[in-house]
């Protein structure tokens, strides 16, 4: 059944996939990333210098003669506390077949770092990539983020806390927008809120005893208005980790505001599906997300 308002409900069945968490201090800082600030990250710890204090994009191009000028800014979930391995180089790799240029966002993470410095990894990532577009050919209009779980909350905080780049900053990054021009959405976190939120994830993110100011502030369903970019997202019904309101709640916001949106809930499968695995159901909605960046012209080939 297909919803009005470009929302739907997609029938679906269980199905298991694995979650692997990466930390940042398991691996030393690949050589091949792109640091999202030259010297110490505002807010970073310390001298600024370890693994988990630098946040970083890695690069995946799609194959020669394919890329068709659009990017996606990749935000893996993981509570905040994590990074989830199969929310971030397949979903790239997955985007590549698509034509569009994929950046995966090493964020900073709780309990070290709170809000605002998630936020502020997320937004110089697009800035980053907006400001490149020479470089990596690609079209300034068509720089999209996409989270999953925590990761999605990260998006969704993007997609609605942005601003047009100050004319004025030193850093010429700084004086470009972070206004994501698409937003695509994996079983997100989106309420700071109870009884809905992800409580581990609002703790890693805003400390075990946030106010009522900062809760309201990111509950991002609180914080879509008209110029929230347009809105994909899959989800399904029985999530045990990240209740389903979480996505409803955006999806019908973002249609209170005008905002073009497309909801997919499957009735069935477990939270952190990533692409579907091998589910012939849950495996469907990478399609389904192709089918709507197509739609709103954003895989349309760069002239």
């Amino acid at each position: 059944m297909r919803i009005e308002a470009l929302a739907s409900l997609t029938i679906g069945m269980f199905g298991f996939f694995g979650c692997a968490i990466v930390s940042h201090a398991s691996a030393a800082l690949d050589p091949g990333t792109i640091r999202l600030w030259e010297g110490p990250a505002p807010g970073a710890i310390g001298k600024g210098k370890e693994p988990d204090d630098i946040p970083t994009l890695m690069l995946y191009r799609p194959a020669p003669g394919t890329a068709n000028g659009s990017a996606m800014v990749v935000c893996p979930g993981g509570g905040y506390g994590g990074l989830a391995a199969h929310e971030g180089k397949p979903i790239a790799e997955w985007l590549n077949t698509l034509g569009v240029t994929a950046f995966v966002l090493q964020y900073r993470l709780g309990p070290k770092y709170h809000h605002p410095v998630e936020l502020e990894d997320a937004q110089r990532a697009i800035r980053i990539v907006r400001i490149r577009i020479g470089e990596w050919h690609l079209d300034p209009k068509r720089i999209g983020i996409m989270g999953f779980s925590a990761g999605g909350h990260l998006a969704s905080t993007a997609a609605t806390h942005f601003d047009s780049g100050n004319p004025a900053a030193p850093d010429p990054t700084d004086r470009v927008s972070c206004r994501p021009d698409v937003v695509v959405l994996g079983y997100p976190v989106i309420t700071m809120t109870d009884p809905y939120t992800h409580t581990g994830s609002r703790d890693n993110l805003l400390g075990k005893n946030p106010s009522p100011a900062l809760i309201d502030e990111l509950s991002n369903e609180k914080h879509v208005t008209a110029n929230t970019p347009p809105c994909f997202i899959v989800q399904t019904a029985d999530d045990n980790v990240v209740p389903a309101k979480n996505a409803e709640m955006f999806a019908a916001a973002c249609r209170a505001a005008g905002v073009p949106v497309e909801l997919h809930v499957f009735p069935h499968g477990p939270h952190g599906i990533g692409l579907g695995g091998s589910d012939p159901v849950l495996s469907t909605w990478p399609k389904m997300c192709a089918d709507w960046l197509e739609k709103l012209g954003f895989l349309k080939k760069l002239a």
